[in-house]
């Protein structure tokens, strides 16, 4: 549910709702939610780097002798709808542990979210070309290669910066 305060629209989240998505995510991280994340926003990024290798070598800008570029875009189909399943994972688990407002207004934390919701804008999007708005697919590699640059300014921000000890 949706509210209107200060001319912004902000969802309307009881206490109850929050603390039962709270608990459901510490739970399924086992108290570990950072590390989690950080692992799980890691695995993303390296299957991006993946999906463009992928799709270099499906639309013949990459030879490889032992994949062909059919092979190498059914591949990159298959491996994009598990890297949307695992980004949303690390995007619950992200709004739960930090929200988009923990007081915290550092460049570092604006540009994390601001990327991480594009992401998810945008892939889905890209998604939505491939399913039902096929005549736009002549700006798939466009999307793509957004979403994949959007993914790494959310990774370099958040685990990127954790690894680095930031």
């Amino acid at each position: 549910m949706l509210g209107v305060h200060d001319g912004a629209w902000h969802p309307q989240v009881t206490p109850i709702e929050e603390r039962m998505l709270d608990d459901f995510v510490e739970g399924l991280a086992r108290g570990n939610v950072e590390q989690v994340k950080v692992v799980l926003a890691s695995v993303v990024v390296l299957l991006a780097v993946y999906q463009v290798t992928l799709m270099a070598v499906g639309y013949g800008k990459l030879r490889l002798p032992f994949l062909t570029p059919r092979a190498a875009s059914f591949a990159h189909r298959t491996v994009g709808d598990t890297i949307a399943a695992v980004a949303l994972v690390v995007a619950v688990m992200c709004i739960s542990q930090f929200g988009f407002d923990d007081g915290d207004d550092d460049l570092r934390t604006t540009v994390h979210a601001i990327a991480g919701s594009l992401v998810i804008i945008v892939l889905a999007l890209k998604i939505a070309v491939l399913r039902w708005l096929q005549h736009w697919g002549r700006f798939l590699p466009h999307l793509g290669l957004t979403v994949f640059a959007l993914f790494v300014v959310t990774w370099l921000t958040s685990a990127g910066d954790h690894l680095s000890g930031g």
